[in-house]
């Protein structure tokens, strides 16, 4: 007869019989147990090992102006650098004296005594050519993310997995 209060657990003595029966071992698992969120929000095995999250996205888009105000910035930089050293070269090479080693050497090989190395002369035509190199490949590179962009809409974008780094 069973109790009306409803079945009872498998190997409880006060269930119909009277007598423990044998409780099946639980099925083996073949994934790993499941992952526990950790306070700085990772996910911890209960193992203790952790784990990187990771993830899979796609770039489909890329703003034209966040392109165009880095570009700028990143050449406007780099041609400074390279302005900066050609004024250290200069001033190297006037405090060695080959500067004026090549004034002569000019000179002589050309019959021309009236040559001369302007270092402003230099430096001005330098730095236009340095603004108008930045605004060149800024226009250029505004012009690939566009054609990205384009593109992206025939393809799908790039897609790129990010993972989490291992503390």
């Amino acid at each position: 007869m069973s109790d009306p209060a409803g079945p009872t657990r498998p190997g409880d003595p006060s269930s119909t019989g009277g007598a423990p029966t044998a409780v099946a071992p639980p099925p083996m698992r073949s994934s790993p147990p499941p992952a526990v969120p950790t306070v700085d929000g990772r996910r911890e095995h209960r193992f203790g090992r952790a784990r990187p999250r990771s993830t899979r996205v796609v770039v489909r888009k890329v703003a034209p102006w966040t392109v165009l105000k880095v570009s700028f910035f990143f050449y406007l930089c780099v041609w400074g650098v390279i302005v900066g050293a050609f004024v250290i070269l200069y001033g190297v090479l006037g405090a060695i004296g080959a500067l004026d080693s090549v004034t002569r050497l000019v000179r002589d090989l050309f019959a021309d005594q009236t040559f001369e190395i302007h270092g402003d002369w230099l430096f001005t035509r330098g730095l236009l050519i340095a603004f108008g190199m930045t605004v060149l490949w800024t226009l250029i590179n505004v012009f690939v993310a566009l054609l990205y962009n384009l593109i992206s809409d025939l393809v799908g974008g790039i897609e790129v997995t990010l993972s989490e780094r291992r503390k």
